[in-house]
């Protein structure tokens, strides 16, 4: 019963997405229309670009490309604009989770090496809106991302013209804060740890050639099944051990939203408030309802009221930031700190809500400056 307990406070979201689609069987039972609820294209997406993270992650690939540009910092500038600026730009390609994975603990590693372990608060809050906001001008850079892209059948030149210039803004954004911080020359030069695995060459080309089929499949050059094909018979013959790292909740997770969403398009008076609330509105309901739910499942609960693509793809993007559960991903960020640093939770939680209003804010602005 604990280990229940245990998992459902681990695994929240999954359990309302799953309580919310029973619930909404009750209203509409089960039937042969459920399978066509369900966008097996997204979920088939998901699981092969997991896959393959996961097998990147356990080469040490970003590790070392983090080691590599530390080991030509001098100042504390330069170090924290590294530290930041590598989850920005990993993110597009390796989704924000799993750069905040990757690079949150080897911030805090790097920042007590140096001595700078003043500077945990602000780069690792810098780091997780850095992750949120780099990963939306991809469409694999999150979850979301890639559920829009794929249930809008969006072209990735429409993609990019809403979400680059943004990503333009916030990293401009980024840059700022950077220029505002005090620099000194580091007295601990960085020094590898030798924690970082060996690189296995084979491994990597192995890994390089499958992210490659997985963009084939994002950009609708390869079907779906096919990719899920190569993928699985790829790590089951050659590294079975990514298996076990895929994020199957994640993938639950949809499905529940999936059946609960369509399950709600269903009952004429909800779909038509649902509706009517969405008009005109659907980049603030978006961000209004990702601050509560998460703007992942926000994304598969408003996707099937509104046909505005883009005022609710920019909306769940932006929603990620704000509070701390707007985004999964910034809990990430906040295990890490407060397993390392317990006694900064308090100071960490004032100064990520305080930076992420700022940053939500001005690219709403920015956003609607710029005829958004």
């Amino acid at each position: 019963m604990a280990r229940a307990i245990s998992f459902f406070k681990h695994e929240s979201v999954l359990t309302i997405a799953w309580l919310l689609a029973l619930g909404s069987m009750l209203l509409v039972p089960p039937d042969r229309t459920y399978l066509d609820y369900v966008d097996f294209h997204t979920l088939g997406l998901l699981f092969s670009l997991m896959a393959v993270m996961a097998g990147f992650q356990q080469l040490g690939l970003f590790r070392r490309l983090g080691e590599a540009l530390l080991s030509r910092t001098a100042t504390s500038r330069q170090l924290e604009a590294v530290l930041i600026l590598l989850p920005f730009f990993s993110s597009m390609i390796v989704t924000n989770d799993v750069a905040l994975i990757t690079f949150v603990p080897f911030a805090l590693e790097v920042l007590l090496l140096a001595r700078q372990e003043d500077k945990v608060i602000p780069v690792v809050v810098m780091q997780t809106i850095a992750a949120n906001l780099g990963s939306m001008t991809t469409p694999i850079g999150n979850p979301q991302n890639l559920c829009l892209y794929s249930h809008y059948h969006l072209s990735l030149s429409a993609f990019l013209s809403s979400m680059l210039p943004l990503s333009l803004g916030a990293l401009g954004m980024l840059g700022v804060f950077l220029v505002v911080q005090r620099s000194t020359r580091l007295s601990t030069q960085w020094q590898d740890s030798g924690s970082t695995p060996t690189l296995d060459k084979r491994r990597i080309l192995l890994y390089l050639l499958l992210f490659t089929v997985c963009l084939c499949g994002v950009a609708k050059w390869l079907p779906v099944w096919l990719l899920c094909l190569v993928v699985l018979a790829a790590v089951l013959i050659w590294d079975q051990r990514v298996l076990a790292q895929v994020d199957y909740c994640l993938l639950l997770t949809f499905v529940g939203f999936f059946l609960f969403v369509g399950n709600l398009g269903r009952l004429p008076v909800l779909s038509t408030a649902f509706a009517r609330l969405l008009e005109q509105h659907e980049l603030i309901c978006s961000v209004l309802i990702s601050q509560i739910i998460s703007n992942v499942p926000a994304a598969l609960l408003l996707s099937g009221f509104t046909e505005n693509a883009q005022a609710l793809l920019v909306g769940v993007n932006l929603g990620g930031l704000g509070t701390m559960i707007a985004s999964m991903a910034s809990l990430i960020s906040y295990k890490y700190l407060a397993r390392s640093h317990p006694e900064l939770k308090g100071r960490y939680f004032l100064g990520f809500t305080l930076s992420n209003l700022a940053f939500l804010f001005l690219l709403l602005a920015l956003y609607q400056v710029t005829g958004g």
